[in-house]
């Protein structure tokens, strides 16, 4: 019974969460939201609507960690950059259903994509240096 409670919290709390980005698509492009703010809302909105997490969810433990943490910590911080009457108007409007396209969604997974490319050079180079210096000293 009180499981049932739980899940039904969760899904609650993934429907606001859900809301809460759609509300943010809409101040990012409000004319009264200040330029840093729709820069974070741009990112936190693209994250949120990627098909590629920046840490698959098939890695154990970390894998939902930007699902349960960074995502919500995120969207917290770009709510608070936002002007609370562009918030609330937009959150109406979010409600209201209106829902945004999602070409911000291939832009995050092509980000990511570079963001993983990246990591796996840098890792091959440390790999490559390390066996170079281990043949050369041995």
């Amino acid at each position: 019974m009180r499981s049932m409670q739980l899940l039904a919290r969760l899904k609650a709390r993934v429907r606001d969460l859900k809301s809460e980005c759609i509300a943010l698509y809409f101040a990012g492009r409000h004319p009264q939201t200040p330029w840093y703010a729709k820069l974070l809302v741009a990112a936190v909105v693209a994250y949120a609507l990627s098909p590629i997490d920046l840490i698959p969810d098939f890695i154990p433990v970390l894998g939902l960690m930007d699902d349960l943490i960074i995502l919500p910590l995120g969207i917290a911080l770009a709510i608070r950059l936002v002007p609370s009457s562009v918030m609330a108007e937009c959150r109406a409007r979010a409600r209201g259903g209106a829902m945004p396209g999602t070409p911000a969604g291939r832009i995050a997974a092509a980000v990511i994509i570079v963001i993983w490319t990246a990591l796996l050079v840098w890792a091959l180079l440390w790999a490559y240096d390390a066996f170079v210096s281990s043949a050369a000293s041995g």
